[in-house]
């Protein structure tokens, strides 16, 4: 599989997630709690893989290099906005809003990858390379999920 469709199944993946902690409410806590860990647990592989693989590839085309230190900086916003809901007990009445809040920077930040980044990647990279790439992060995907 190559890295872009790698990452866009676990694109997928996450706003399937998002959209079921959503239609949550602060009753279901048991739900928000297994929900938000489930979305932490997949984001975390995946900023992984990307920061460690994808990233520093695309970032060395120049091109790219923009694109690449902004999604950087999402990924930042997206883990600060975790550790507060971590922090939150999930029937606060904050918690909800909060999570509303990340899920929209999730979502910006995958349109962004799958609109502009990802088209700069199949401009820059070969058929072979994404599928180097590809192998290499399915790899550190496995090692990551034991």
């Amino acid at each position: 599989m190559d890295a872009i469709k790698l990452l866009k199944a676990d694109h997928d993946k996450v706003k399937k997630l998002l959209a079921e902690l959503e239609s949550t409410t602060e009753r279901g806590v048991k739900t928000r709690q297994e929900l938000f860990a489930t979305i932490k647990g997949e984001l975390t592989i995946h900023e992984i893989i990307e920061e460690e693989i994808f990233y520093p590839e695309l970032k060395s085309h120049p091109k790219a290099k923009e694109i690449v230190l902004e999604g950087y900086e999402e990924h930042a916003v997206v883990d600060t906005l975790m550790g507060e809901l971590e922090q939150l007990p999930v029937d606060d009445e904050t918690w909800g809003p909060k999570a509303k809040v990340m899920k929209e920077n999730i979502e910006h930040h995958i349109e962004e990858e799958e609109n502009e980044m990802f088209k700069q990647a199949r401009q820059v990279f070969s058929r072979d390379e994404l599928e180097a790439l590809g192998e290499q992060m399915a790899a550190r995907n496995e090692q990551l999920a034991v």
